[in-house]
């Protein structure tokens, strides 16, 4: 925290109130996402229900409101969070993000500005017109690059649902895998917000940063928290309680769904769908990606599941859109073997994942050979094992699953599969059931706590209770 000696905190009920209860929040969030973050005695008790809100927030703000000095003051915090949180969450980034936000309520007088916090904007006194707005006020948008994107049609359809101008839009992702989309939400009017790699690191940030709007941005009156994620649920609550009309936005195939938390109402709006390119433009497209990426990556042959995500992501269209509409009847891979002169494609087995290249590479190109699938170390390139007999150790069945889990993913970083979904596809190319065939080497353990031993795979619980499976 900021070292400003001398300064009191005073009798500022009011702030000693919020922090307590923007502690309680982060409680409730971590406990969802990385229960093991919090100590034991901690661990068990649902922080969701409003008994432990109040018990909680009340002993903070009873303990905080003793002291005098802002030093003492931001000690005393520290050794509460000591407390509650284990030296895990303590001796994490995620532990110093808290800490800066807690910084905002204690030390308001001080402008902290960096690349990585919310800059405040010139904000105009926006008068009433007779119709919807009765008090000067604005819009806030907070948006998960990495689990949903909008495009500036999507941004003005919001903007006609609030009352009020979206004057600030926050963007957080990790930036350095998003390629140039950094450069374009900046263009669009984003202040972005870069978070470490990780599969919820954008949802605490946005949370943390969130919760402190209604203390940094007093005209603020709307929010909107774009993000497919539910656990930001009490980030929507906890701005509710401070009288703030929160918009879920969510985004789900070509439709997009609002709703507002303080009518309860739900609306489905329809986003237009990308025109279909000609066809030539449609091949200078695909040689476009496979370049970028060659030079990106060093590799002359591209996995063709990264090349459909990558036009999906570029062009908001499959590849298979558009090859069903010239060609009918053929898979995504025909516009490939349709045009050889300005394609190759090479498949190394059976089994294996589809890769593919420019016909003509210049000669300043190194890596020209076929990718050897036998002697690649990566291990997600290795070959799956076709007889169910050759399964019979934990290292086997690991490459296996990770393999599976792979291709199910269609090789895009960071995805998780359903469990069941692996269960299935175990079974379709065996014939046997994936809890039978680990029985033969691990006879106690069920399929999740496998998983859980695979150091190659990572395991994720929703909300809902259901398991997901990702590679590390």
């Amino acid at each position: 925290m900021s070292d400003n000696s001398g300064l009191l905190v005073g009798n500022n009920y009011a702030t000693i109130k919020a922090i307590s209860y923007y502690i309680y929040q982060t409680i409730v969030f971590i406990q969802e996402q990385h229960p093991e973050w919090i100590t034991l005695k901690y661990r068990s008790i649902p922080w969701h229900y409003s008994k432990y809100q109040s018990t909680l927030t009340e002993k903070l703000t009873k303990g905080l409101s003793s002291v005098k000095s802002k030093n003492y003051f931001c000690l005393k915090i520290k050794d509460y969070l000591q407390i509650i949180f284990t030296s895990e969450f303590i001796n994490s980034a995620r532990y110093n993000d808290l800490i800066t936000e807690l910084d905002r309520y204690i030390y308001p007088e001080i402008n902290i500005v960096s690349s990585d916090k919310i800059i405040s904007a010139q904000i105009p006194n926006i008068s009433t017109n007779g119709t919807k707005l009765v008090e000067p006020g604005i819009a806030i948008l907070l948006l998960d690059v990495e689990n949903l994107q909008l495009d500036a049609e999507t941004e003005k359809i919001l903007a006609d649902i609030c009352n009020y101008p979206i004057q600030i839009k926050v963007a957080f992702a990790n930036w350095r895998s998003m390629g140039k989309k950094d450069e374009e939400f900046h263009q669009r009017g984003y202040q972005l917000i870069h978070v470490p790699p990780g599969k919820d690191s954008a949802d605490l940030k946005m949370a943390t940063v969130g919760a402190s709007i209604f203390v940094n941005y007093p005209k603020a009156k709307e929010v909107l928290v774009c993000s497919s994620d539910r656990g930001l649920t009490h980030l929507g609550t906890t701005l509710q309680s401070h009288g703030l009309i929160v918009y879920q936005v969510r985004k789900y195939k070509n439709q997009i769904t609002v709703l507002n938390s303080q009518t309860g109402e739900s609306k489905i709006y329809s986003l237009s769908v990308s025109e279909i390119p000609t066809l030539d433009k449609f091949i200078i497209q695909l040689q476009e990606l496979i370049r970028e990426e060659a030079e990106k990556t060093g590799m002359q042959w591209i996995k063709f599941s990264r090349i459909s995500a990558l036009y999906k992501d570029t062009y908001k269209l499959t590849i298979k859109d558009v090859v069903e509409n010239y060609f009918p009847g053929q898979d995504s891979r025909g516009i490939f073997v349709n045009y050889p002169d300005y394609f190759a494609i090479h498949k190394p087995s059976e089994k294996s994942q589809t890769y593919v290249t420019i016909f003509k590479f210049s000669k300043s190109d190194k890596t020209n050979s076929i990718p050897d699938i036998s002697t690649n170390n990566d291990v997600e390139l290795s070959p799956i094992i076709t007889d169910i007999a050759d399964i019979n150790s934990q290292e086997i069945m690991e490459k296996v699953l990770v393999k599976i889990v792979d291709d199910l993913s269609a090789g895009t970083p960071g995805s998780y599969v359903p469990i069941s979904n692996i269960s299935s596809e175990f079974n379709r190319l065996y014939g046997r059931p994936i809890t039978k065939t680990i029985k033969r080497f691990q006879p106690s353990k069920k399929f999740p706590k496998f998983l859980e031993s695979c150091s190659a795979l990572k395991l994720y619980k929703s909300e809902e209770g259901r398991w997901f499976v990702g590679l590390s």
